[in-house]
């Protein structure tokens, strides 16, 4: 087994177990998470075939298992399935054994707001360098939607991000070459501000952030709408 594959699994495979648990019955929201799951992936799988071509990162051979879809290996699209479903995980398991514990509108927008005068403009300053520009664009699109429209999702969503980048840092860490002699993934630094928490890019955090966050925004359409 490859070892971003045996990440991949370890990764899912406790909180899939976990989603029968009788009193959570996380996999009663399967409806919501599949769906909401399968577009987000769709949404970055696209980005990055297409970064991927551009040369922004490239995968490393001696640690996938080499089948390739579109010139992204196996492994990278069951990312965007297996580390959402454990993050989403965290977040509802979060909210069923806090249930009182969320920030308030004004602390939300307090928030959206610093983040706006800090992500802004580096954004801008950084329209030269393909991952700044277009991670943290995103970032900020799908933030401002979130605010003003889905603002309950933040109250603990802000909470539990934080919750989320402690197995999220050591995942990454692994793939961005921590504890292993290479990297999973190369990063072209070229097309990043080439600052990193370890060996993990900054942009990374952003891009954890708002891939999750329009998970959990679609799973609040589909659900409005059955």
């Amino acid at each position: 087994m490859s070892l971003y594959l045996f990440l991949n699994i370890a990764s899912f495979l406790i909180p899939f177990l976990y989603s029968f648990e009788k009193r959570m019955k996380y996999s009663k929201r399967w409806k919501v998470i599949f769906p909401s799951l399968i577009i987000t992936a769709l949404f970055f799988i696209i980005w990055d075939i297409i970064f991927t071509q551009m040369g922004v990162w490239r995968f490393n051979p001696r640690y996938h298992s080499g089948i390739e879809f579109f010139g992204l290996p196996i492994e990278e699209w069951l990312f965007f399935i297996c580390i959402p479903y454990a993050s989403i995980f965290i977040h509802f398991s979060f909210q069923y054994f806090l249930p009182n514990v969320a920030l308030s509108d004004t602390v939300v927008k307090k928030i959206y707001w610093f983040l706006m005068l800090l992500i802004v403009p580096v954004t801008v300053l950084n329209y030269d360098r393909w991952y700044t520009f277009v991670n943290l664009s995103l970032f900020v699109i799908v933030l401002t939607i979130a605010v003003f429209k889905f603002s309950t999702i933040l109250k603990t969503y802000f909470i539990t991000f934080l919750i989320i980048l402690i197995p999220f840092l050591l995942v990454n860490g692994i793939l961005t070459g921590s504890f292993i002699e290479e990297p999973v993934v190369f990063y072209n630094d070229n097309e990043n501000l080439g600052i990193r928490l370890g060996t993990i890019p900054v942009e990374d955090i952003g891009y954890a952030f708002t891939m999750l966050l329009m998970s959990l925004v679609l799973m609040k359409i589909i659900d409005r709408e059955k």
